[in-house]
């Protein structure tokens, strides 16, 4: 089983688009040069991997002598989720924080294995309204969110291999991370 792991992670790795994650890199580059916020936020693993991406974009660049990356995510603060949730619907989550928060020039970046949930896409929607620039992460078929962010990296996988996409997600984080430390 853990052979068979292994190597559906390692294929899913190679179908990666290198370009489209280079412009990725770019884009939160260039953010970081003009002092610009970054939000990242998802659902379920997701959720973790956008605290994770964000602890890391927050920290290391700094640590490795760059200049510091703005970095929130809007997954972490349970008592905004849970109210938001309650009083306007699980659909407005993530949108509503955004409502508060996102100026013209932040990046927001949504990762979802699906690309499908709501939360997500009406966050992207109001995000590119107040000009934001939009970057997804997506497995399976990339859903709707391939197609409504502007930049995308897309792990092309069977519908429904959650840990597989979930765990390129987390290393595309990383190499993120890893470029944002080098320059």
């Amino acid at each position: 089983m853990a052979e068979d792991y292994f190597g559906q992670v390692a294929e899913l790795t190679r179908s990666i688009d290198l370009l489209a994650l280079q412009r990725v890199v770019s884009v939160l580059r260039d953010a970081r040069e003009r002092g610009a916020c970054v939000f990242i936020f998802g659902n379920g693993g997701s959720a973790a991997t956008a605290s994770h991406m964000a602890a890391d974009l927050t920290n290391a660049p700094r640590r490795a002598g760059q200049k510091p990356l703005r970095v929130f995510s809007l997954a972490d603060n349970m008592a905004c989720l849970s109210a938001l949730a309650n009083d306007e619907g699980y659909e407005h989550t993530f949108a509503s924080q955004l409502d508060a928060h996102v100026r013209a020039g932040d990046v927001v970046v949504a990762i979802s294995a699906s690309g499908n949930s709501p939360n997500l896409l009406g966050a992207i929607e109001l995000a590119k309204a107040r000009g934001a620039t939009t970057v997804g992460l997506v497995g399976f078929d990339g859903g709707d969110l391939r197609h409504l962010a502007e930049e995308v990296v897309f792990v092309a996988s069977p519908i429904g291999a959650y840990g597989p996409v979930e765990d390129v997600h987390l290393m595309l984080g990383h190499i993120i991370t890893t470029c944002l430390c080098n320059a």
